[in-house]
């Protein structure tokens, strides 16, 4: 690993012990609060960060094998919310040989193959084996849900994981841009949270998410866009002004795809997608801003860089 990629995965660790810390001494300082659900945050995202950290510094074979884990865990996740037919267990198996292909295009860097592969072929095969079961009840709901599905959680995920084998001539520039990513759409999470909390009157869409505010919106998306300026000459090839439009555009996305998370846990009628994360709730729980703030970043980086 290179010294840079060294010093960003050391401050990701040194920000958790800070975090780890300070739980204990306000435990200590008020033990008539109650402070297990911020330990369970908080330990949950050492989780979390380890597996990050093998994810992007490790080698090619083993990094996409974490990263298509995974992908395979959010499916797997968002195949147990929905409603499936009995008859699909075939389709379903489909959806799940899906990942390890998609990453192997990610693997030998196909860029084409990689990009048409879930949008075009796996779109059209998925339909065609169902057909095959003779099941037309709730045919036209169940490929609808399987696809977007397979879109979110694989096609959406796997952006992140093509970001470690872009072409460069530093073999840290695709960790480096992993980190820049993934830390500004939890930091917008975070910065939009804390400011709708602060200030926020105004809300955006009460009937899908009845905590989210406009002041929360603007404040992270404005805070995002600091951090994205602070960091990108030192974590990207971006220059000052391109940071800042990737800092709007993750700020923007990624409320879009916290929004959109809810509305689909709302329709389904759960508060959490899961609880592998303790403290977080389901793996989507983590990674709805993600799915959005991904391809958007990927694509946009690799018009103006690559």
């Amino acid at each position: 690993m290179s010294p840079i990629l060294i010093r960003a995965l050391l401050i990701l660790f040194a920000l958790l012990v800070v975090a780890s810390v300070t739980i204990g001494v306000l435990a200590q300082r008020s033990p008539e609060k109650d402070w297990s659900e911020l330990k369970k945050r908080i330990t949950t995202w050492w989780w979390i960060v380890i597996v990050f950290a093998l994810a992007i510094a490790t080698p090619r074979a083993l990094s996409l094998t974490v990263f298509a884990a995974i992908s395979f865990l959010a499916l797997k996740e968002y195949l147990t919310l929905i409603p499936t037919r009995r008859s699909d267990s075939m389709p379903l198996l489909w959806a799940y040989i899906a990942i390890p292909i998609q990453y192997y295009w990610v693997g030998i860097e196909w860029y084409s193959m990689f990009l048409v592969f879930i949008p075009v072929y796996v779109f059209l095969f998925l339909p065609m084996r169902m057909v095959l079961i003779g099941n037309n009840k709730n045919f036209l709901h169940s490929a609808s849900m399987l696809h977007w599905g397979v879109m979110t959680t694989v096609f959406s995920i796997s952006h992140v994981a093509y970001l470690t084998v872009l072409p460069s001539k530093a073999p840290e520039t695709g960790p480096l841009l992993v980190i820049y990513l993934v830390a500004l759409t939890e930091c917008n999470d975070i910065a939009q949270y804390l400011w709708g909390k602060s200030l926020g009157r105004i809300k955006v869409i009460p009937k899908v998410s009845p905590n989210k505010t406009l002041e929360g919106l603007l404040g992270g998306i404005a805070t995002t866009m600091f951090l994205a300026w602070l960091l990108g000459g030192v974590l990207t090839p971006l220059s000052g002004w391109e940071s800042l439009g990737m800092g709007f555009l993750i700020g923007v996305t990624g409320f879009i795809g916290d929004v959109v998370m809810s509305a689909v846990k709302r329709d389904i009628g759960v508060k959490d997608s899961g609880s592998m994360l303790p403290g977080h709730g389901g793996i989507l729980d983590r990674l709805d801003s993600l799915i959005y703030t991904a391809p958007l970043f990927f694509h946009v980086l690799y018009y103006l860089h690559f």
